[in-house]
């Protein structure tokens, strides 16, 4: 019998750099990508069955970072990102975004964000990337990919954390810290708007906290947009799916259902 072939894994697919990435030393942003990559995902239990089998890394000198939905019906998931020269800091942080995405299954070209659940999938990865970015951090400073540059995993450490801090200010200014269920109720309409607007910023640091608090959250990202309709389903529908999608992939439902307590959606 012939040996079966795994699916693609996020942590395996061979990565390439496009774009213009100035003056850098060559593999420096390799180095970087690739253990951010680490970072985000190791100890994640990868059960997606819809990963690329390439990541194509493309470094724009303008705009903003995203995945290029190219419609070539290829297995490549292309991120975009805008950096400064070795701004390693904002390349993780805009990496670890973007392969949140790829994560959930948003990388092929019918992955276009829709409301009125886009905003979700945004604070979901937005908290991946936070995560990724600490542990990144404490990677850097004990085991940094260039020699003797220990003491920038505290600069990586203090970029998270300022995030983090602006996140929780406006969870406390909007009342997402005191009333998670009144926060949905009362601003429903200003959450729903796709993207990663000051709301999904906000309640990207409670997700954060959960994936803390309990890792195996972290997986169930892999049971997103499994489903007709992806993002464009009302939160009610989107939870209940997501769930059915974590049963079928044998993934852990406690962050659907978690969202679900937090959120008071029936």
């Amino acid at each position: 019998m012939a040996p079966t072939t795994p699916f693609p894994s996020l942590l395996s697919a061979p990565i390439e750099l496009a774009g213009d990435w100035g003056h850098m030393l060559p593999r420096s942003a390799d180095q970087v990508v690739e253990r951010t990559r680490h970072a985000c995902l190791d100890g994640v239990r990868l059960l997606s069955d819809g990963q690329p089998t390439r990541l194509r890394v493309d470094e724009h000198t303008s705009g903003q970072p995203a995945i290029w939905l190219h419609p070539d019906g290829g297995s490549m998931a292309w991120i975009i990102v805008d950096i400064g020269e070795r701004d390693w800091s904002k390349l993780a942080y805009q990496f670890g975004h973007e392969l949140g995405h790829v994560m959930a299954n948003s990388w092929q070209a019918d992955a276009k964000p829709a409301p009125p659940c886009q905003w979700l999938e945004e604070a979901l990865v937005e908290a991946l990337s936070l995560r990724g970015l600490g542990r990144l951090a404490k990677d850097w400073k004990e085991s940094p990919p260039f020699a003797g540059d220990n003491a920038f995993g505290d600069a990586i450490a203090a970029y998270r954390d300022n995030i983090v801090r602006g996140y929780a200010a406006l969870a406390d200014s909007q009342g997402l810290s005191r009333d998670p269920a009144a926060w949905f109720a009362d601003h429903r309409s200003e959450i729903e708007i796709p993207g990663l607007n000051p709301f999904a910023q906000a309640i990207s640091q409670t997700i954060l906290t959960e994936y803390e608090a309990a890792p195996d959250c972290v997986e169930a990202l892999g049971a997103l947009n499994r489903w007709p309709g992806r993002t464009g389903v009302p939160i009610a529908e989107y939870l209940n799916r997501w769930e059915a999608s974590c049963a079928e992939l044998q993934a852990s439902p406690r962050l659907p259902v978690r969202l679900r307590e937090l959120l008071h959606i029936a």
